[in-house]
Order: C-alpha cells, then sequence, then structure tokens
C-alpha cells in the first residue's frame, strides 16, 4: 500500500462519455488503480445524456484506455478488477429529477460497503452546463458535507473577469471554497512542481533568484497543432484565454512566488496570488508595447502542409481570433522590479514544447582577451516542462586547445535518465490530489480572479480593435515578426527553443 491512500470514494463524472473521460480521466484513474494509490472501496459512476449501458460504457472507455494509457494496453485481467469499479447513469443534466436518482445510486454503494465515502463530482461538460449542475446537485442535498464531498471543475473558469467573478459568486454559494478544485492538467506536470523543488531544495540557487542575478525570464508554450475540432471552443476563446490566462500564469507563479513558510495548500496558493497582486498593470493606452497578437497562415508543419486558421473547421472565414499571443509583464516587488517576464504561445508552431528559461546578467567585468570571448553567452538555466522534462543549466568553459577561448557547455538532468522511469500522467497527480484532498495545486477563486485582472486591459484592446494584418504568421513559424519587436526593443532576442537546437 501506497504512503498516500485516499479513503473510500465515489467519483461522479458528468459528461463521461465525452473527450476528456476517454483520452485523460478514465486512463489516469486506470493506471493509479495498477500502482494501486486507489482505495479499495473506490467506485466511478459515469452520468451523461447518451443512453448506454454500464457494459457498454465500460467498453467504450477500454477503447480510451487501450490508445492512451501511458501503460500500454492492459491485460484482460486488470481490466477486469478495475471495470468492476464502474457505472453508468443516463441523465439530463437540467432535469432535477436525475439528481434524486444520483443520490439513490450513491445510497446504494454506500450501503453496500457499509462505510459513509468521499463523494467527488467532476466536471467534463461545455460551461453552459456547469451552473445548471452546480445548483442542481446543491437542491438535491448532494454537496452539503463540506468535509467528504468536492467538486472539480475544467477550463475555461469564466470569460473574463466580471464572468469569473459572476461564476465564483454562483459556486460559492454551494460549495464552500475548500471543496472546490479549479483543475489546471499543466500543473500536474513534474517538471512544473519541481520548480518549488529546485528553487527551494537547494541552498545554490534561491540566493541568485532575483533581480540583481536575473536578467530577464522567457516562457514558451508552443504547439503543433491547429485547432483540431475545436474551432466553435476555440473562435470564442483564443490563445489568451485558453492558454495565458491559466497555464502560462500558472507557471509564472511558481518561477517568481516567494519562499512559503510551509508546504501547504493555503499557503503555497497565498503566494502564488501575491506575484498575480504585483504584476504591474499593463497601461491601457500601451498595450501594443507590451502584448502582441498573432493568427497563422497556411503553411508546412514537419513536411506537411496544413491550412490557414481561417480555412480550420468551425472558423468564420474573417476571423480576428488570436492563435498567438506575446506578453511583457513586470513584477513590481522587491525581488523582481525591473526583470522583464516575456510570455509567448501559439498554434501550428515548429515544435511541441513547453519550457521556461532563465537568463542571468552578464559578469560584471570581463578579465579575459577579446579572442577569447567570441563564443561568449551569458549563463542560461533551461527548464525544460515537455516533451522532454528536465533542467538544463549553461555555462561558460574553456574550450580544448593552446588559444584561451570560451565556449558554453551544458550540465543537464531529465527524469529519464536521472530516474529510470517515466513520471506519471500529470491528471494523474491531480487526481489522486483530489482524492487525497490536497488542493496544493488547484486555483483558488482569488488567484483566478487576479490572473484575468492582469490580462483585462488586453482582453478589452483585442475586443475592441479587430487586427488589420491577420493572418500574419506562416504555420512553422515561431510567430509573427511583431513578437520579435516586442523583445528586440528591449535589446534582447527570444532563445530558439532547445528541443528545435537538437534537431
Amino acid at each position: 500500500m501506497n504512503s498516500k491512500q485516499p479513503e473510500a470514494s465515489i467519483l461522479t463524472i458528468f459528461g463521461a462519455g465525452g473527450d476528456l473521460s476517454w483520452r485523460k480521466l478514465v486512463p489516469a484513474l486506470f493506471n493509479l488503480y495498477l500502482e494501486e494509490w486507489l482505495p479499495e472501496r473506490f467506485y466511478i459512476l459515469g452520468v451523461d445524456l447518451k443512453s448506454m449501458t454500464k457494459e457498454e460504457f465500460a467498453s467504450h472507455l477500454r477503447e480510451g484506455v487501450d490508445n492512451f494509457s501511458r501503460r500500454g494496453k492492459p491485460q484482460d485481467k486488470e481490466w477486469e478488477g478495475f471495470s468492476g469499479k464502474i457505472g453508468y447513469l443516463p441523465a439530463d443534466f437540467t432535469d432535477a429529477k436525475a439528481y434524486a436518482a444520483l443520490g439513490k445510486k450513491i445510497e446504494e454503494i454506500e450501503k453496500d460497503w457499509d462505510v459513509t465515502a468521499n463523494h467527488i463530482y467532476y466536471q467534463a461538460t461545455p460551461p453552459s452546463l456547469v451552473e445548471p449542475i452546480v445548483e442542481n446537485l446543491g437542491s438535491a442535498g448532494l454537496i452539503q458535507d463540506k468535509i467528504r464531498t468536492r467538486m472539480v471543475f475544467e477550463k475555461p473558469f469564466g470569460h473574463n473577469l466580471e464572468s469569473a467573478r459572476q461564476l465564483n459568486d454562483m459556486i460559492t454559494s454551494n460549495l464552500d471554497e475548500s471543496q472546490i478544485f479549479r483543475i489546471d492538467h499543466f500543473l500536474g506536470k513534474e517538471t512544473v512542481q519541481n520548480i518549488l523543488a529546485f528553487r527551494f531544495g537547494n541552498a545554490l540557487f534561491e540566493p541568485v533568484w532575483d533581480q540583481r542575478y536575473i536578467d530577464h525570464v522567457q516562457i514558451t508554450v508552443a504547439e503543433t497543432l491547429g485547432v483540431e475540432h475545436r474551432g466553435k471552443y476555440y473562435e470564442h476563446a483564443g490563445a489568451l484565454r485558453d492558454m495565458v490566462q491559466n497555464h502560462l500564469m500558472q507557471i509564472l507563479c511558481m518561477v517568481t512566488m516567494e519562499p512559503p513558510v510551509s508546504f501547504s495548500d493555503e499557503e503555497i496558493r497565498n503566494k502564488k496570488v501575491d506575484v498575480l497582486n504585483a504584476v504591474h498593470p499593463i497601461p491601457d493606452d500601451q498595450i501594443n508595447k507590451f502584448a502582441v497578437r498573432g493568427q497563422y497562415d497556411a503553411g508546412m508543419i514537419r513536411g506537411d502542409e496544413v491550412v490557414a486558421y481561417r480555412q480550420e473547421l468551425d472558423v468564420k472565414p474573417d476571423s480576428s481570433t488570436e492563435s498567438f499571443v506575446a506578453l511583457k509583464l513586470l513584477i513590481d516587488n522587491w525581488r523582481w522590479q525591473g526583470v522583464p517576464f516575456y510570455l509567448r504561445t501559439g498554434k501550428r508552431m515548429p515544435d511541441d514544447i513547453s519550457e521556461v528559461i532563465i537568463q542571468f546578467k552578464p559578469v560584471p567585468h570581463q578579465t579575459f582577451p577579446a579572442s577569447a570571448l567570441e563564443d561568449w553567452q551569458p549563463n542560461r538555466l533551461i527548464i525544460n516542462i515537455q516533451p522532454h522534462e528536465g533542467i538544463q543549466l549553461s555555462i561558460q568553459a574553456k574550450q580544448p586547445g593552446q588559444d584561451f577561448r570560451l565556449g558554453t557547455v551544458d550540465m543537464h538532468f531529465t527524469y529519464k535518465e536521472a530516474f529510470k522511469s517515466s513520471p506519471p500522467e500529470p491528471y494523474e497527480t491531480l487526481l489522486l490530489d483530489v482524492l487525497l484532498g490536497d488542493a496544493t495545486l488547484f486555483m483558488r477563486a482569488d488567484q483566478v480572479e487576479a490572473a484575468w485582472r492582469v490580462l483585462a486591459p488586453v482582453l478589452s484592446e483585442w475586443e475592441n480593435t479587430p487586427p488589420s494584418d491577420f493572418p500574419n504568421y506562416q504555420a512553422g513559424a515561431w510567430g509573427p515578426k511583431a513578437a520579435d519587436q516586442l523583445i528586440e526593443n528591449d535589446g534582447r532576442k527570444w532563445v530558439v527553443p532547445h528541443c528545435a537546437e537538437i534537431e
């Protein structure tokens, strides 16, 4: 038995017949089951509008596990043990009567176990269904127990600051904040969590982790994919809402937060909120100096021709939705005063890569002759989040030979090399934390609203001023020229992501 063993739990998944459950949630739960992280008394209750038997539902889920589990296709005996913990309930989420049937089913399971279980409700549904599900659960008396009842919400959490506040008000009128788990799968990645271990577990780095030694920070999250089948959603979201407000802002918080007094969930989340509250407001009349947007045109991705964003399924032919964002942010506190943070994310880019680059300041005085410095570069720390999780430190060393020349060499570690095993999938980590009631990696209401507040001026400007140059970067490029200009105005350049350099 593992050290962190959850109590008896019933996990109800609303929208269980959808893609998220098939690709992510159930494969993650199956892996937790195989590695003995799940309690002996555990039950997955799928709820969806589709009419299916329990056996048909389980068979559908097995196809997802076959295709998407990091452990590969399960043995029949393994699946039989797991599928015995799966049930299904067809229901209309807007029908109050369905929740009486749900409550009855949960009672039957607990009676059979002869134990009071934790009740977890997972909303794998479109945002429009969040409110009726929460309010119907509340009316049915299924979420009153503040200790044993939890609810998980997928992004997007709101569309802007006002809608996020309204959503938080609605949810907190039915649930206590301690019951709410706003999930961001990026925070389940091992390397994102390892940022805290790297900073606060090593005396070597934290003393230089401030404006005295760091010149600037770059955060890149790039995807080769286009919008695929998500055109309708993406037209209403765009890269700023889909990626920056949650994923990139979360990474920013991990990199910049102050050392916590303890590793408790509230202490960690307090420090993250402090960062967002310290972000310098982007002036309404200077948006173009701090934010750049882009939309991909037709181009080549790894040798294949791909269409422009405006030619994607369910996308308007004159769409002004951005598929790329670059931001410059400043943080007004003692640690980071004057250090710029450059964030960028985009679709149809050359590589699938997420990384953080910490660029240190040059040495204060060069004692070497000019001939030694032809290949000199400042020290650089690269935190690779995906696809190869690890950390790399670039330092200067003398090149072999009679001449005294400096060259850049790398010190690195990867999880695969160091620990001889692949890390768990993000949803495995996050689902286990939900079962344990550990909210450290989940966003609190004030953090969600603070992130929206940072981006509010950009959202307002872009909504009121349609772009005149879309599409403005080819698929397969690292974004529009304006993104290069954004950082070059400060005398800096984007670092070519490490995976692209290797190739």
